[in-house]
């Protein structure tokens, strides 16, 4: 593999994986694959579907079992914990706009929502 930044990929979470493609040219990065489920999961062969974001130099991976910290370039596993404490379900990882995109993004969700006001007639209304 070629050197490629983390502004070059595409991460995708799927079912007990996390694929990694080249956002220019599709062609498959890395890929990594969750430690498989225990219990009844197991036992039905369903594997987990997994949450994805990036958080810097870092991806964050949840399922309803565990979070898996990795290396955005590679696919290398930094660290895990078991989070059992979520009793199922398939969490989502919040975060915070940052950098200079966030401001552009806030600008732009703030602009979506003048137009929407506008548009229902509750602009300038107070509602």
């Amino acid at each position: 593999m070629s050197l490629i930044g983390i502004e070059q990929l595409v991460f995708v979470g799927g079912k007990g994986a996390v694929v990694a493609f080249d956002r220019f040219d599709g062609v498959e990065a890395w890929s990594w694959e969750a430690e498989p489920q225990a219990g009844w999961v197991a036992k039905l062969g369903i594997p987990a579907y997994l949450s994805v974001a990036l958080d810097g130099d870092r991806l964050i991976v949840a399922s309803p079992k565990g979070v898996w910290c990795l290396d955005p370039l590679t696919g290398a596993e930094v660290w895990k914990a078991e989070t059992s404490a979520f009793r199922g379900g398939y969490p989502v990882i919040a975060g915070a706009i940052t950098g200079q995109d966030g401001g552009a993004t806030a600008a732009a969700m703030g602009s979506a929502a003048a137009r929407q006001a506008a548009a229902s007639g509750s602009a300038g209304m107070g509602i």
